[in-house]
């Protein structure tokens, strides 16, 4: 059997179908969301599937350590989980920006405290962690989105530097507009559909699968190798 894979937020999208495909790569699996049926509805063999929400450490670190005790140790965590809650800063409810800092980067946290000192103490072991093309510049209505995903940017390649003489690899994944459900958590409908026409506007965006495999791509890579960050949008999407 290959080594463990933990993937937050895995009940749909991006994780969804990134734990298809580490599946089907071999993979054995630790799936964590809050709508545990939707990742049980999977299927997928030698998999434990926990409702865990990111932002409760505790939780996380349970439910990691009793996959560890069927599978063996977490050889790859992929911080998935997230929310995007577009928003006028001086419009949004600022509990909006809260809830995203809570699971864009807390939760982020939380993972990495659960799985690193066992990395670096095996002196083998990825973090991948999903951000976005906002992490890496500004759109209007996303202030507080692309506070948490330049946060993401920046706490991934910090640790990498600070793991790096320990073999343990730590990998950004930047996707531009996805396929996903990430938008229906926006309480703006004018926002909403300005975003769709945007997405109409280049043509269609790339789908979960894209992600999935860059994902797949990077982790396969030998240990000794670190791809550092893949940045992929559709190719008509400008910014």
């Amino acid at each position: 059997m290959k080594k463990l894979i933990v993937i937050t937020g895995a009940s749909s999208g991006i994780g969804e179908a990134t734990a298809r495909k580490l599946s089907a790569d071999g993979h054995p699996l630790l799936l964590l969301a809050r709508r545990v049926e939707r990742l049980e509805a999977l299927q997928l063999p030698n998999t434990l599937c926990r409702q865990v929400d990111v932002t409760d450490a505790e939780a996380f670190a349970a439910a990691v350590q009793e996959a560890e005790v069927q599978f063996g140790p977490v050889d790859c965590l992929i911080n998935n989980a997230g929310v995007m809650l577009l928003g006028l800063a001086h419009e949004q409810d600022p509990a909006e920006w809260k809830t995203m800092f809570d699971v864009n980067v807390m939760g982020l946290l939380n993972g990495i405290h659960v799985v690193l000192a066992a990395m670096k103490a095996r002196q083998h072991g990825t973090v991948i962690n999903i951000s976005s093309v906002a992490g890496r510049k500004t759109f209007p209505n996303h202030a507080a989105y692309c506070g948490t995903k330049f946060a993401v940017h920046a706490i991934t390649e910090n640790i990498r530097e600070e793991v790096a003489d320990d073999n343990v690899r730590f990998i950004t994944i930047a996707p531009g507009a996805v396929e996903t459900d990430l938008l229906s958590h926006t309480t703006s409908d004018e926002i909403k559909a300005g975003y769709q026409d945007w997405k109409e506007g280049m043509g269609g965006v790339i789908a979960p699968e894209d992600i999935a495999n860059a994902i797949s791509f990077a982790y396969q890579q030998p240990q000794n190798l670190c791809i550092r960050e893949i940045v992929l949008a559709a190719t008509r999407q400008q910014p």
